[in-house]
């Protein structure tokens, strides 16, 4: 019983960390994402909210975040960044890679 408790409490208490973990929402439009800038803390996990405007679907890829999500049209996804030093990081589209761009900045 006290280890289904204490399995318990750790879940909660990770829910409760992502729950108060800072949010920042990238939206999909006309093949492009806006803001094409965002900036996130260093040192603190963020999520990412990407919202795809678009009928059609497209991939949230970064090389240096090492994260890619496709996100299919009229839907949203959410992509867990961080904890990262200072820097920047491209990401980009790779359905419509020449109009979605954009850069994360983070400081």
């Amino acid at each position: 019983m006290r280890r289904i408790i204490f399995v318990l409490l750790f879940t909660l208490a990770g829910s409760a960390a992502a729950a108060d973990a800072l949010q920042f929402e990238l939206v999909i439009k006309n093949h492009r994402f806006t803001p094409a800038e965002i900036t996130i803390p260093a040192n603190q996990k963020v999520k990412l909210l990407v919202k795809n405007e678009d009928e059609t679907p497209e991939e949230f890829e970064s090389y240096t975040l090492k994260r890619e999500k496709i996100i299919p049209g009229k839907s949203q996804a959410v992509i867990w960044i961080g904890p990262l030093p200072a820097g920047e990081h491209k990401f980009f589209g790779e359905f419509n890679e020449k109009t979605a761009q954009g850069r994360l900045i983070v400081k």
